[in-house]
């Protein structure tokens, strides 16, 4: 079984360093107890199954696809797709994901982290802002259904 533990905060600084990444993504099923996400990032795609997040935690499955199956699965997806850079920031040992969103979701920043464990430590970045782990808002299944330019100010 995948596992992933995962958490993700908001970033209110200057983080562009290391290398980005334009993704493309859109959701078979946007059900929170299974997504159902295609993927294209860069010049490869994955289809993803997620179950429903407990805490930090949950079940994932990725497997790699070709990027004109993903293509025409994309095309089958539920709502709007997402569309983002996403940038992979070393900092003390950790790769950071940090997503940049555009279209109806552009100005909303979001870093995750992958960890090992749940209590595994991990030194914050000084762009690193308020957790959002637990802010379903900030799933990008969410992001779809009520994009970031939706949201009160």
């Amino acid at each position: 079984m995948g596992i992933e533990i995962e958490r993700k905060f908001l970033v209110v600084g200057d983080f562009r360093t290391g290398r980005s990444v334009p993704f493309k993504q859109g959701y078979l099923s946007r059900d929170p107890a299974r997504t159902v996400r295609v993927r294209i990032a860069g010049d490869q795609a994955w289809l993803t199954v997620k179950s429903l997040t407990n805490d930090t935690t949950r079940q994932e499955y990725e497997y790699e696809i070709p990027v004109g199956d993903a293509e025409e699965m994309l095309a089958l997806c539920d709502g709007p797709l997402i569309e983002k850079y996403r940038w992979f920031i070393d900092f003390a040992g950790m790769v950071w994901e940090v997503d940049e969103f555009l279209g109806d979701n552009s100005g909303l920043i979001v870093a995750e982290i992958e960890l090992d464990s749940d209590d595994q430590p991990f030194e914050k970045p000084p762009w690193l802002g308020e957790e959002v782990t637990g802010d379903r808002r900030y799933h990008n299944s969410s992001l779809v259904k009520t994009p970031f330019k939706d949201w009160p100010q």
